[in-house]
């Protein structure tokens, strides 16, 4: 088996890197020289890099220095295109959530596509178990990229269909409607970060934090 130089771009706070660190002693159990940054090493190039959870412009020039620039997005693209598209899709009641790996172009999430996968929910499932899912769902598409390269490249195929975007969330996006019951907003409550962006309301001038948490 040919072993590969591979990198592996990723934010440094980002809820992933757990999953990245996994990623990464696996192909290197297998033999691979595997790298995670934050930023781009300045005058290197790799067989593969992996942009995953990366919130960073990547430009023209960093992407021709690699065989290949990989990018795992939760959406069924054309479809889904742009910010937290696992999030923005719990948010519209849906429990089956395609995810894409596609290789990287100039344009936004407009790269050919390698493979599309599902992540099945029951509904109940708070933001940790949502992020699990996603997280190993990434883990084991990448490690079946590197397994079947370079055969896989005869399964890429254009995107196709009418596009649409997400918009990046804010603290708004948040925000419960207290006239409506927690029933009504559970896949808000599913989605907030207790610690980064968590549910809040604002009652009698004053605004409040909520959490939430599995028994």
């Amino acid at each position: 088996m040919r072993k590969y130089n591979i990198i592996i771009l990723t934010d440094r706070d980002s809820w992933i890197v757990p999953y990245v660190v996994v990623l990464q002693k696996k192909l290197t159990k297998m033999g691979h020289n595997v790298h995670i940054e934050e930023n781009f090493p300045s005058g290197s190039n790799f067989d593969m890099c992996f942009m995953l959870s990366y919130s960073r412009i990547v430009s023209r020039e960093i992407l021709a220095r690699n065989k290949h620039n990989l990018v795992v997005h939760e959406s069924a693209l054309p479809q889904g295109k742009g910010w937290s598209p696992m999030t923005w899709q719990i948010l519209e009641g849906k429990n089956i959530v395609p995810i894409t790996l596609f290789e990287a172009a100039e344009s936004v999430d407009a790269g050919q596509i390698y493979m599309q996968r599902k992540m099945v929910f029951a509904g109940n499932e708070l933001v940790e178990d949502l992020r699990s899912c996603q997280g190993n769902t990434t883990v084991d598409m990448c490690l079946e990229f590197v397994n079947n390269y370079p055969e896989i490249l005869s399964q890429a195929r254009p995107q196709k269909g009418q596009e649409s975007f997400y918009a990046r969330r804010t603290p708004e996006d948040s925000r419960l409607d207290i006239s409506q019951s927690i029933k009504e907003q559970f896949n808000l409550l599913r989605v907030v970060d207790n610690k980064k962006y968590p549910a809040w309301f604002e009652y009698l001038g004053k605004k409040y934090r909520l959490e939430i948490y599995e028994e």
